[in-house]
Formats: structure tokens, C-alpha cells, sequence
């Protein structure tokens, strides 16, 4: 990974966070209470990445763009409305994938082959290679070719903050950053108490073996590749 030269301040760094649930899945919080916690937590971005497979998923976009629409007029914060995919069949994530984009997701993050639970093996993979998967959420042991893949194709790699699918973080981070693929820190919040702040996000990734000269890089740097990749979106 390509390190930075800028100075790390976890104090004045806002929070982005692209991978969060709501009570549409099976999260706590309706969309507008998460995006009040995430706004007294120091956040500039929250995902709302709901689990979802190939049905629904136009009606949850729909739902979560209305809540956004309300949220942004009058709190400080960018609210990005997308889709965790989630145990679908390797061999239908492009397909999958590209209906959810078609449908109006500003995001598609993939729930990838965390070490606890039986996600289909090839779902790190076909993700990566889809053409329409933005980050590979908690990939477990990732392999070094399909780290040097998600470099080429530009998806973003989750360091992650979720009990259990965090048990993998450090060896997400030596092969990625081995291949130079992008790194960010998600919360993967289910509930108010799995929301970040600045602190404790840069807690996760010093934890996971983030140098360093690299904390910037994960932690600013390519959050803001990936929110400008997603804002250009809606245009």
C-alpha cells in the first residue's frame, strides 16, 4: 500500500463508515435513528447497506432514498443507500450485482467469506471480479490473487469492526496491503452500540496492523475515493 505523508489526527477526522444495518434487515434502528447516533459519533458518511438478495431490492432502495432525502436537508452528514448482498450463490453475484445498480443502489457491498459463517466459497472471488461490487465486506482468509484482483479492478477491501467476522482482519491487511489493494474500516453496525467513532475506528484498524504512515491512507484517503466514486453517481 502506497503510505501517506499527511498527518494523522483521529481527533478532528470525521467518520465514514460504508457498511451499516437497519430494521429493514436485521439491524435495530429505523434509518433516521441511525443516522442520528451516527451524527452525535463524528460521522461525515454512513452506508446503508441492508442484506438483501435478489428480490426487494428496488422497494428497500426506494424506502432508504426517501429517509435520506429527510436526513440530509437538515443534519450534516451524507447518507449512501445501498445493498449488502449477502449468501447468494457465488455464480450469481455479477447478477445479482448488477440488478441491485440497475435498481438504483448507490453502493453494493458483498458479504464475503468471513470465517463464521458457511458464506459459499467463491464469494470473494466472483465479487471482485463482477464489474459491479464497490467492497468485499469482512473476506476472511482473502487470497493473494484475489487481493492483487481487487487492486486491479479498484474493490474496496473491509477491515471490520464486527465481532467474529474480525477474527480474519489481520490477515486481510498484510495481503491486501501485499497486493496494494485499498483498505477501509465499516462497522458492520447491527446496533447503537456498533457505531464507530473516530477513536475507536482508528483503534480497529491500528488492531488489525495498519502502520503507521498508512492510518491516513485507510482512514481518509480512500473512504473519500470511495464517497466520491458513490456521489458521482447520483449525478
Amino acid at each position: 500500500m502506497q503510505s501517506s505523508t499527511d498527518t494523522f489526527d483521529a481527533v478532528t477526522r470525521d467518520v465514514y463508515d460504508f457498511h451499516t444495518h437497519t430494521f429493514h434487515s436485521d439491524g435495530v434502528l429505523s434509518p433516521m435513528e441511525q443516522a442520528r447516533r451516527a451524527v452525535v459519533n463524528g460521522y461525515a458518511a454512513l452506508g446503508l447497506t441492508d442484506h438483501t438478495g435478489a428480490g426487494g431490492v428496488a422497494r428497500l432502495l426506494q424506502e432508504l432514498k426517501h429517509d435520506r432525502d429527510i436526513i440530509e436537508r437538515y443534519w450534516p452528514i451524507r447518507i449512501i443507500v445501498g445493498v449488502e448482498l449477502t449468501h447468494v450463490p457465488a455464480e450469481a453475484i455479477a447478477e445479482v450485482a448488477q440488478h441491485a445498480r440497475s435498481s438504483g443502489a448507490e453502493i453494493v457491498v458483498v458479504h464475503g467469506e468471513t470465517l463464521v459463517e458457511p458464506v459459499p466459497t467463491g464469494t470473494n472471488h466472483a465479487a471482485i471480479v463482477s464489474g459491479y461490487v464497490d467492497v468485499l465486506a469482512h473476506p476472511g482468509m482473502l487470497t493473494e490473487e484475489d487481493a492483487r484482483l481487487a487492486a486491479i479492478h479498484d474493490v474496496f477491501i473491509e477491515v471490520t469492526a464486527r465481532r467474529g467476522h474480525s477474527l480474519a482482519n489481520g490477515h486481510v491487511v498484510r495481503v491486501a496491503d501485499t497486493a496494494g489493494a485499498k483498505l477501509i474500516v465499516n462497522s458492520d453496525a447491527h446496533e447503537p452500540s456498533d457505531l464507530l467513532t473516530p477513536s475507536f475506528q482508528e483503534r480497529v484498524a491500528r488492531g488489525a496492523g495498519v502502520s503507521e504512515a498508512d492510518l491516513a491512507m485507510v482512514l481518509r484517503k480512500h473512504p473519500e475515493l470511495l464517497l466520491n466514486r458513490i456521489v458521482g453517481r447520483r449525478s
